[in-house]
């Protein structure tokens, strides 16, 4: 039986709703049931009823869709929080406290005191917050994931990541709405690039080695001078096992498109994985030549076989990453274990790290601690 969704925010023009409405009703798990697409309450109630949502379960605001949805018996069993970064928290919080199962956009929260309430929150109430790092849910990410897990690498010695692109790189586009809000610490908060893209990429570090960050050393620019907040940031980083890191992020990279990939050396091998080539792996083992790993192909991991969709050859794109994480949630929903659901916990230490790495900035890159207080 299909479990009933609501959306808030991603509504039409939005950047990121599509992807949620495609991933989430992929698989026909999930049926958009209620919705609060748009700040402009008209424009979302309109919206909201044209991708077939009911008039009584559009809503002009999310306030109006917890008083409404909040005792329904067919009421949604998961609402997805894809607004302005300043409102997840206030929302996340709100839904959780009611008892709704929760897929917050990231950043999750504003700071590491919010992001720990939350944490406790779904912690107490049993209800799932979990956090959208769609880019582990590719099938071929998790191929190296479980290839770390299984030894093949051997110790895990370095990790080298970026998310980079160009497309803020126009200072004429600067006050273009779409783009100013990222810059702007009232909307974004503390961060600006390394919050919005940097974070995926020092998660993905996190999953696919199976080690955290504790400390890190960053150096923040804003290359252009309207902007408060950064819009190129590099990383460098000391995981809790003894991995180093280093992360380059920025919006200003011109030429660069996605520019999100992930490099993982260890004792014996090295990996490489771009989100541009989502499909394949690249393996090199120790004195052995390069071999490209291919999703769909035999012989894959049991997780990476799972999430595959189509067949070897035929590319997967941004919206079935998305929803391998509504597969996963639905799975979680019902009560069935699912290992790599990114949660609340991996959101906080996000959190923790952005502000780790402002602190870091403003200090000419000293090293600190960037674990959550209550993960020390």
């Amino acid at each position: 039986m299909k479990l009933n969704w609501g959306l808030i925010g991603g509504g039409e023009g939005s950047q990121i709703g599509p992807a949620h409405r495609l991933g989430a009703q992929a698989d026909g798990l999930f049926t958009l049931a209620a919705g609060a697409l748009d700040a402009d309450a008209a424009k979302g109630c309109a919206y909201a009823q044209k991708l077939g949502v009911a008039a009584d379960r559009a809503y002009g605001d999310w306030r109006d869709m917890l008083q409404g949805e909040r005792n329904r018996e067919d009421r949604v069993a998961l609402v997805t929080v894809a607004t302005p970064n300043a409102t997840h928290f206030e929302i996340t919080k709100a839904f959780l406290e009611a008892g709704f199962h929760v897929l917050c956009e990231k950043p999750m929260t504003m700071s590491v005191e919010e992001g720990e309430e939350i944490v406790k929150i779904a912690q107490s109430s049993g209800r799932i917050c979990a956090v959208n790092y769609c880019y582990t849910a590719y099938p071929m990410v998790r191929e190296m994931r479980d290839m770390v897990r299984s030894g093949a690498l051997g110790k895990i010695r370095l990790v080298v990541t970026n998310f980079s692109h160009g497309h803020h790189g126009d200072a004429t586009d600067a006050d273009n709405p779409r783009v100013r809000w990222r810059y702007d610490p009232a909307q974004a908060g503390i961060s600006g690039q390394f919050a919005d893209c940097g974070i995926h990429a020092l998660h993905m570090a996190s999953f696919i080695t199976g080690d955290q960050v504790e400390t890190l050393s960053a150096d923040f620019a804003s290359t252009i001078s309207s902007r408060v907040l950064e819009d190129d940031a590099m990383v460098n980083f000391r995981m809790s096992g003894g991995t180093v890191g280093r992360l380059w992020t920025s919006s200003v990279a011109v030429g660069r498109q996605h520019g999100f990939d992930i490099q993982v050396f260890g004792e014996t091998g090295g990996l490489r994985w771009a989100s541009e080539q989502p499909n394949q792996v690249y393996y090199t083992p120790v004195g052995g030549r390069t071999q490209i790993m291919e999703k769909g192909e035999a012989g894959l991991s049991t997780e990476a076989a799972r999430l595959s969709r189509v067949a070897i050859a035929h590319p997967e794109g941004f919206p079935l990453a998305v929803a391998n994480i509504y597969v996963d949630l639905a799975a979680a929903i019902k009560g069935e274990a699912r290992d790599g659901l990114p949660l609340a916990e991996d959101g906080l230490r996000s959190m923790a790290a952005v502000h780790a790495a402002v602190d870091s900035a403003r200090a000419k890159s000293a090293w600190v601690d960037a674990r959550p207080p209550m993960f020390r």
